[in-house]
């Protein structure tokens, strides 16, 4: 997960904020004073009070409210003050009561990480303070709000580390919680022994694995590990290993320096060609072309 940018924010109503579309990014908001609605396209507005969190993961255009009715402009019409590269201050409002948060755009760059926040839903809504939730989120998040009031010297590096912590735990709640995360690839990673392989499957893509080699990582034989994953994920194992192994290939690819050769040997074939062959053959491109592509 890499920071884009990170915004202390203070809010006196009636206010009524645009949050304009940031295509692949994952944008949150920490409530530390206050409450506000978000309004989410396909959503009902959402109340936040403080200590809730709402992770937008997609980064669609979304509206931050003082009351469900209010007009709103353009987040980036505001005046700010810019404290460093990633990490400034604004405020806003008519005088009223007071709301302050901390909000920021995130992205996660690994293919594995991209894939996961596919299929996050449009809106997440965390309430800390919920008993499911650990002590040390809710110390965290107090924490989080005293350091925002005081800028001291420090200040911005604890804040964007925390945020940092804090979203990636609300992915975490959200994977522990929800329904819809126990079914296909989210249900498939969280199975005790087809996880296990997947895990093995992503940290090592250099590795041109066997049908053996995966159940046996799976402690399960050949026919009932090639049915239990078939059944989980839609594909055979081997058709996923290879698959995943052209994914990591194609985010290398889009990195500027590195080429196709470094590509084809990070994977572990013997010969550019090879490995060109098998990237046509799985993504229907040659590795050239994915790199021009959008």
């Amino acid at each position: 997960m890499s920071g884009a940018f990170y915004c202390r924010s203070t809010f006196t109503a009636p206010y009524g904020i645009d949050m304009p579309p940031l295509d692949g990014t994952l944008m949150f908001h920490v409530m530390t004073q206050g409450q506000c609605w978000i309004e989410v396209p396909g959503h009902e507005l959402r109340c936040l009070r403080a200590g809730d969190m709402a992770l937008v993961p997609h980064g669609l255009g979304h509206r931050l409210l003082s009351d469900e009715e209010q007009p709103s402009v353009d987040f980036f019409s505001l005046d700010v003050q810019k404290l460093s590269d990633r990490y400034e201050q604004v405020e806003h409002g008519g005088g009223g009561s007071e709301t302050t948060m901390l909000c920021g755009a995130v992205r996660f760059d690994h293919p594995v990480a991209a894939k996961f926040v596919s299929m996050l839903p449009n809106l997440i809504h965390i309430d800390v303070w919920s008993e499911s939730e650990s002590h040390w989120l809710q110390s965290t998040i107090r924490f989080l709000a005293d350091e925002a009031k005081s800028l001291r010297p420090g200040g911005e590096t604890i804040i964007t580390r925390l945020c940092d912590v804090i979203v990636v735990q609300a992915v975490r709640s959200w994977l522990a919680t929800a329904p819809e995360a126990n079914t296909g690839w989210l249900g498939a990673l969280k199975d005790e022994r087809i996880g296990r392989t997947i895990l093995h499957i992503h940290r090592t893509p250099e590795h041109d694995v066997a049908l053996e080699e995966l159940a046996k990582q799976a402690g399960m034989s050949r026919s009932a590990f090639s049915a239990r994953f078939t059944e989980l994920l839609g594909e055979p194992p081997v058709r996923y290993a290879t698959r995943w192994r052209m994914t990591v290939a194609h985010s290398w690819l889009r990195e500027d320096n590195t080429s196709i050769a470094e590509v084809a040997d990070r994977l572990g074939y013997q010969s550019e060609a090879a490995f060109s062959r098998a990237f046509k053959r799985m993504t229907g491109l040659s590795p050239s072309a994915a790199r021009r592509a959008p």
